[in-house]
């Protein structure tokens, strides 16, 4: 009986622990979709207030400086390096221990990112012009911009840190907030500083430089003084939490992934494509990543804590069923996303873009449509490399993952060199990105199961291949639908494409219902749950 009870208890934890992964993966998902709405209002603001061609190419340049320093410290990677860390020595009742590597950890890195952001503030000036060499009209006031948004990776790598934290303590609230703000900070800068000061888009850099430093500093540090903790200036390495952390660290540094090189490497080699060619690439790629975003890095990063839990308690039943369900889930909205967004990107191009200087522009939009109907191609693929890159990192195993990002990364750039020795046009780098990422995400899956075992192969595929199937008739009807907006008046022309956009969500729900997805079914019984304690 004692047994029993036993087994019984554990299965109810393990099925809270999946609970929280499903509480955690809902948080992120508002707050990404949120987070990539506002990064599309972002750019709707800057290219309606300076057009889609040789300013906006200017903060666009501007920001791969910056970007840079973010990749060369590992950016995102310092988070997945240190949660698995601080969550072991959350979980097995070392929490002093937890802290003392985090100060250790965050002095560290501080001396690090300052000493980067001092060196690329004198390499920025080769680095501009190498950009801008091809249009040297916008060379000025990107050498500006980038050394103004400079000190901002301070603040995204030492807060990645402090978010850290809040992730393995079960917090979502932080991290849910900094993007965000990051975001607003962007618009504002854009919207409101050049109307007062008269900076023009120099306004969007500052913008940029206050967002990240409330979202990533004051309001990470704000959240966890009531959860309590601990800093003090530390350069002990020889805690062996330290010591693990820059070792799981090392293969991000000396590594290149292919997701976070992917708009740097593009940028690099589409700048000498005329003007507006910078901007083409990073609007159609924005648009590719609002699913990956949404969806894609907000599942996975709600099951990443959770995911590290089971690899430290060695639950490895439910660290896989775990892993399998986040990727059904993923599949679930990414698929339809890719085939509604391939239907309708004029219309969403138009939609989002075509204000201001952007409207009288419209060669340009068709651009951009052109690329991101390529980009559509491989948004399955982007939206599942998270959650298997965080099921290596769960297990402190960054290694793997690095050096097969690395090496799709390097094919990438191959391609690219390619590209630029031929007579294709700017439309043939989305599809370099698309053949890597492709690739990637095969390799990372078959990589996994030789590390924790097979996954749920056969419903991954049947979800795959069902939320294909009822996409089709949403996107025809999209594809059509959109002939009917009227693109005129632009407020008519926002309600009338959500309402297109509603009714083709509905489509695809009601097809994936009648395909017995359980996703479909879950959502249905969340919706009535909710509409039940209302009426209550």
């Amino acid at each position: 009986m004692a047994a029993v009870a036993e087994e019984r208890e554990s299965e109810q934890k393990q099925a809270s622990v999946v609970r929280t992964a499903g509480s955690a993966g809902g948080i992120m998902v508002a707050s990404l979709f949120l987070s990539r709405l506002l990064g599309l209002l972002r750019d709707t603001e800057i290219g309606s207030k300076f057009g889609l061609l040789g300013a906006n190419d200017s903060y666009r340049i501007a920001i791969q400086i910056p970007d840079l320093i973010f990749m060369l410290i590992a950016g995102g990677g310092l988070s997945s390096a240190f949660i698995p860390v601080f969550t072991e020595l959350w979980y097995t009742d070392r929490r002093k221990e937890a802290w003392k590597v985090f100060s250790s950890v965050v002095t560290i890195c501080s001396i690090i990112a300052v000493a980067l952001i001092a060196v690329a503030w004198f390499l920025a000036v080769p680095l501009t012009n190498h950009y801008g060499k091809d249009k040297p009209a916008v060379i000025p006031d990107a050498l500006l911009m980038s050394r103004i948004m400079l000190p901002a990776q301070f603040a995204f790598l030492i807060g990645s840190i402090l978010l850290g934290t809040l992730y393995a303590r079960k917090q979502f609230l932080g991290p849910a907030l900094a993007p965000n703000v990051y975001n607003v900070g962007i618009i504002a800068g854009a919207a409101v500083l050049p109307g007062i000061f008269g900076f023009g888009i120099i306004g969007v850099a500052w913008g940029a430089l206050i967002g990240a430093f409330i979202g990533n500093i004051v309001i990470p540090i704000f959240l966890m003084a009531p959860q309590g903790g601990y800093f003090r200036f530390s350069l002990d390495v020889s805690h062996p939490g330290v010591k693990k952390f820059f070792q799981l660290l090392l293969p991000v540094i000396i590594g290149f992934s292919l997701p976070s090189m992917v708009s740097l490497v593009t940028q690099w080699f589409g700048s000498p494509y005329g003007t507006g060619s910078n901007t083409a690439l990073a609007y159609s790629n924005n648009l590719m990543q609002a699913p990956l975003g949404i969806f894609g890095q907000s599942f996975a990063l709600g099951a990443f804590p959770i995911l590290s839990q089971l690899f430290a308690e060695k639950k490895m039943g439910s660290y896989r069923d775990l892993v399998s369900k986040t990727l059904r889930t993923t599949t679930y909205f990414a698929v339809p996303s890719a085939v509604i967004m391939f239907a309708m990107a004029p219309l969403i191009v138009k939609i989002i873009y075509g204000y201001g200087k952007a409207a009288n522009e419209p060669g340009q939009l068709d651009v951009i449509a052109d690329c991101l109907r390529i980009y559509c191609i491989a948004i399955p693929a982007w939206c599942l490399q998270p959650t298997l890159i965080r099921g290596f990192f769960s297990m402190q195993e960054t290694l793997r993952p690095i050096a097969l990002g690395t090496a799709m990364t390097l094919l990438f750039i191959l391609e690219c060199v390619g590209i630029q020795n031929t007579n294709f046009d700017l439309r043939a780098f989305p599809w370099a990105t698309n053949i890597a990422a492709l690739l990637l995400v095969v390799i990372l899956f078959y990589a996994l199961e030789k590390e924790i075992g097979k996954l749920d192969r056969p419903r991954i595929f049947v979800s795959f291949m069902k939320a294909l199937v009822a996409s089709i008739p949403a996107a025809v009807v999209g594809y059509f639908g959109m002939k009917l907006v009227p693109t005129q008046h632009k407020l008519i022309a926002a309600l009338a494409f959500l309402l297109l956009f509603t009714v083709v969500g509905g489509i695809y729900f009601y097809a994936t219902k009648m395909l017995g997805m359980s996703e479909a079914k879950t959502a249905i019984a969340k919706l009535q749950g909710r509409f039940s304690r209302k009426s209550a």
